[in-house]
C-alpha cells in the first residue's frame, strides 16, 4: 500500500453497559495488520455498570465519559478526543471480519475527492443468531428501509445496495459514489471512516446522528464516498424484546430531536407512497411472503422468516411511536439498556 494511504486512524466506540459483546469488537480491532502507532482507541462510556470501562481499559487508555447517555452523544464526544487524520465510526457490537480491514477501508483515501468509507455489506457468522443473520441478509436493521429504498448495505432481495439515486464508478477494491444531498442512502453507521478535517467543518456539538454529517458533508460539496467491498459484522440481540425495543428508540429519539432542532438531514421528502407501500405489504402479509421467498432462492436461511415479524413490529411501533411524538415527544429512556 502506499505510504500516502498509512493516516493515523481514531477509532470512537460508544458503550454503554456492552461488557458481553466489546471484548470481540476491540480483539478484532487489536488484530488488524494496520500500524499500531498509526491507530488510537477511544471510548465514550454512557455510565456503564457491567464491567464495561474495565474491559476498555484493557485494550486502551481512551477512557472518557458520555453523560448524555445516547450513542450520537458518545460519538460526539470521542470525535472531540480524537487526534487521527481520519475518523473511525464503529459500535461496540460491531466485528471486523478481517486482518486488513482497516488497510481496505483506509486506502480509498489516497483519493483526495472521497470523503468517507463505508462497506459494501454486512457479513455474518454460522454461530450468529436468527436477528443478526436477518439483518446481515437484508443489509439494514430496519425493514422500512426496504421500502423507502434508502438502505446502504447490500441486500440479498433487490441485489443492490441502495436504491437512491448515485453516481457510481468501479474502482476494484471499491466503488467510487457520488450522493445527492436531496436522497441520501443511510450511510454513515457501523465502520463509517471519514476525514477528520472535513467532519470539523459539520455542526456536531453535543451529538453526532450519521446520515445528518453525511447529509452536511454533501451539501458543502464533499460528495465522494467510497463502498468498499469487504463487510462487517453487526451483532444484533436475538431476542424479540429487544428489537421491539431498539425500533421504538428509533422513532422516539426521531421526534424528540426533530423538536429539539438538532437534525439536519430532510427525512420528510421520503417518499409517502413508498411508506403507504410498506403499509399495505405489511397488513396484506403476502407481499412479504413473496420478499422472504426471493431472499431464500439467494440464500437459504430460516432466518429470512423473522422479515414478517420484522415488519409487523416496525409497522406497530412506528405508528404508534409517531402518534406520540406529536402529543409529547420524549427521548427514549436508556437507564436499563445493556448489549
Amino acid at each position: 500500500m502506499e505510504i500516502m494511504t498509512m493516516q493515523s486512524i481514531s477509532i470512537v466506540i460508544p458503550t454503554y453497559n456492552s461488557a458481553q459483546i466489546l471484548p470481540a469488537c476491540l480483539e478484532s480491532i487489536r488484530e488488524q495488520d494496520y500500524p499500531k502507532d498509526k491507530v488510537e482507541i477511544i471510548i465514550a462510556d454512557a455510565g456503564s455498570s457491567d464491567g464495561t470501562v474495565e474491559i476498555a481499559r484493557q485494550f486502551t487508555n481512551k477512557v472518557y465519559s458520555n453523560p448524555l447517555k445516547t450513542g450520537e452523544a458518545g460519538k460526539a464526544v470521542g470525535v472531540n478526543h480524537a487526534t487521527g487524520e481520519i475518523i473511525a465510526l464503529i459500535d461496540s457490537d460491531n466485528i471486523l471480519p478481517a486482518k486488513d480491514w482497516l488497510t481496505r477501508m483506509v486506502a480509498p483515501f489516497a483519493d483526495p475527492e472521497i470523503a468517507g468509507t463505508e462497506p459494501l455489506y454486512y457479513t455474518h457468522r454460522e454461530e450468529d443468531g436468527i436477528i443478526t443473520r436477518y439483518c446481515a441478509l437484508m443489509g439494514m436493521n430496519d425493514p422500512l428501509c426496504l421500502f423507502m429504498g434508502n438502505y446502504d448495505r447490500m441486500n440479498l432481495i433487490t441485489g443492490k445496495w441502495t436504491e437512491m439515486p448515485v453516481d457510481e464508478e468501479e474502482l476494484g477494491d471499491y466503488l467510487k459514489v457520488g450522493l445527492d444531498e436531496k436522497k441520501l442512502p443511510t450511510i454513515g453507521a457501523n465502520g463509517f471512516l471519514v476525514r477528520k478535517k472535513l467532519l470539523d467543518t459539520c455542526s456536531i456539538k453535543d451529538y453526532l446522528f450519521d446520515i445528518d454529517v453525511v447529509y452536511e458533508l454533501v451539501t458543502q460539496g464533499h460528495s465522494k464516498f467510497a463502498k468498499v467491498k469487504t463487510g462487517i459484522i453487526h451483532i444484533f440481540s436475538g431476542s424479540i424484546s429487544t428489537f421491539i425495543k431498539k425500533q421504538r428508540r428509533r422513532i422516539k429519539d426521531y421526534g424528540y430531536y426533530e423538536k429539539m432542532g438538532v437534525r439536519k438531514y430532510p427525512w420528510s421528502a421520503l417518499s409517502k407512497e413508498k411508506l403507504l407501500k410498506f403499509i399495505v405489504y405489511t397488513i396484506v402479509v403476502f407481499p412479504l411472503v413473496v420478499q422472504v421467498m426471493q431472499g431464500w432462492m439467494q440464500k437459504r436461511d430460516v432466518a429470512w422468516a423473522f422479515h414478517l415479524v420484522a415488519c409487523w413490529v416496525t409497522l406497530f411501533v412506528y405508528g404508534w411511536g409517531t402518534v406520540r411524538n406529536i402529543v409529547c415527544a420524549e427521548e427514549e429512556d436508556r437507564s436499563t439498556w445493556g448489549q
